[in-house]
């Protein structure tokens, strides 16, 4: 398990053969939100992303392309991959490609090492074989179509395209001799796998019992040479999970890797098996500590579909964000969807929730306190009590929104926030401010009413700064409340002494029209 005060999460690193859509870019949001929770309340956080370069997709796609597979890997990652992290205000610590020396040499270290204790075998294997997922597939992970243009084939499920029968001679990990360690530590550990339907589906899995990995690949080259057969490259799931290990030194940096080890894996569902059952027994095997989670989100579905570049449902982040705003990519993905779950996209969709939530919520509410407060008080937050029964919401609401995090239920967190928003515009009506300032008797109540509303919408821009850093920075600056934002402890959001002088705040989120956000 995680140490107290420590948290390290790791994305997925993405293949290289394609540019990055809105699936990957969930996953991205979703641990850079979780990341940026955590380094504001204090934990010595570090948060990893990269991309994954290596394997017969790989090869095959640069050579589709009249390029070497590090050329292609090279121009996918400059000209895509790290440009959407811009996209999408990703604050990663690191970035690892597998193409990477430090990662190469680490692998090659850690194969070496099972292979010396007895770990690792040479056989023979044959199966089918998907190129997509980069792995050999089991009958139940195939479909056989009576009709259409693979009829009579075995086909991916997840791919939806043919596989290859595959007969070579190549190495195998003794993966079967810990199916029963695993079993123990799901047992042990409940929350190791998440959500729940992602933990009955491993444990059943590992339960019809584990069959030994075959971890290389003799067919094609592009990968890490096998340390003691340089016929042989590592099969790129095994060279790929260690990633995980090798960005945070291990093989090189004990210390670091002593500091930053174990990690919180946000993956999709669908590789989820990979992280929970195959990366689990490597360590073990290693006599390395497990990962503390791993949690499998579910899929953006387009059209009631998996997104897929292939089926044209593939949308880049760009598309969304050049109209609504990288905020708005970031707030709608991970509180419209439950985190864990599928969830269906669509521009109307997006839209209404913008127009809801965003800009006639949160930011029509931030907009009207400061402009109220700049015209009955001269700009500065009166010094006066305020209502307790907001100051309370305003802890119970922070209570409850880091509780959630801790649980990885980011939109349980966005919607206790959301609850204040609601509370703070529901004041408004009620308290009336611009009928007390007509009141000179009133004055005292307008002071503690313009209080109380200023340093809700502050507590709000410390909750909402992982899930939005631009709005509510420009939020923040208006208040002219003291110290940085991102010094603010988001889990004693609410502990703080207000005041100051506010300056004017455009809109947070300008109206938009569907018709321009589809086009």
């Amino acid at each position: 398990m995680s140490q107290p005060g420590r948290f390290y999460i790791t994305t997925p690193i993405f293949y290289v053969n394609d540019v990055p859509h809105i699936g990957h870019a969930y996953t991205e949001v979703a641990a850079d939100v979780l990341a940026r929770w955590h380094r504001q309340a204090g934990d010595d956080t570090w948060l990893l992303t990269g991309t994954d370069e290596h394997g017969q997709k790989i090869e095959r796609t640069a050579a589709a392309n009249g390029v070497s597979p590090k050329a292609w890997a090279d121009k996918l990652v400059a000209e895509a991959w790290l440009p959407v992290l811009d996209t999408l205000d990703i604050a990663n610590d690191d970035f690892i490609r597998t193409t990477d020396e430090r990662h190469e040499t680490a692998v090659a270290k850690f194969l070496q090492q099972l292979y010396d204790e007895g770990h690792i075998y040479e056989g023979e294997y044959e199966g089918y074989y998907c190129v997509g997922c980069e792995e050999y597939k089991q009958l139940d992970d195939l479909d056989l179509p009576e009709e259409g243009e693979f009829a009579g084939q075995y086909v991916c499920k997840i791919h939806s395209r043919p596989v290859e029968i595959l007969s070579e001679k190549n190495y195998f990990f003794r993966m079967s001799d810990f199916g029963d360690a695993l079993l123990r530590l799901y047992e042990e550990q409940p929350d190791f796998v998440q959500p729940d339907s992602v933990r009955n589906e491993i444990i059943q899995f590992v339960k019809q019992g584990l069959e030994d990995l075959s971890i290389s690949r003799s067919s094609f080259d592009w990968g890490i040479k096998v340390p003691w057969d340089p016929t042989h490259v590592v099969y790129v799931w095994f060279d790929a999970l260690l990633n995980y290990a090798t960005a945070v030194g291990w093989g090189a940096d004990t210390e670091t890797f002593r500091r930053r080890w174990p990690a919180v894996h946000i993956v999709g569902k669908d590789i989820a098996r990979f992280h929970a059952v195959i990366w689990p027994a490597m360590l073990m095997a290693a006599g390395l500590p497990v990962p503390a989670r791993v949690f499998g989100h579910g899929w953006l579905l387009v059209g009631g579909e998996k997104m897929s570049k292939s089926k044209l449902t593939g949308i880049a982040p760009h598309q969304i964000t050049d109209v609504f705003g990288s905020d708005a990519f970031r707030y709608y993905f991970l509180s419209a969807i439950t985190f864990g779950q599928d969830g269906s996209f669509s521009w109307e969709d997006l839209s209404a929730r913008y127009q809801a939530e965003l800009a006639n919520g949160f930011g029509n509410l931030a907009s009207r306190v400061i402009a109220m407060l700049e015209k009955y008080r001269g700009g500065v937050v009166p010094d006066a009590p305020r209502d307790v029964a907001i100051t309370d919401l305003e802890k119970n609401v922070t209570d409850a929104a880091h509780a959630a995090i801790g649980e990885l239920a980011i939109h349980e967190a966005i919607a206790a926030i959301g609850s204040l928003v609601d509370a703070l515009n529901g004041y408004v009506t009620e308290q009336a401010p611009w009928v007390l300032a007509k009141d000179e008797a009133q004055a005292e109540r307008l002071d503690q009413v313009l209080a109380t509303l200023a340093h809700g919408v502050g507590t709000l821009a410390v909750l909402y700064s992982p899930v939005m850093p631009q709005a509510t920075a420009k939020l923040w600056a208006a208040l002219g409340e003291s110290g940085a934002l991102l010094e603010q402890r988001v889990d004693r959001a609410w502990d703080r002494p207000g005041g100051g002088t506010v300056a004017s705040l455009d809109p947070l989120f300008p109206r938009i029209e569907i018709e321009a956000a589809a086009t």
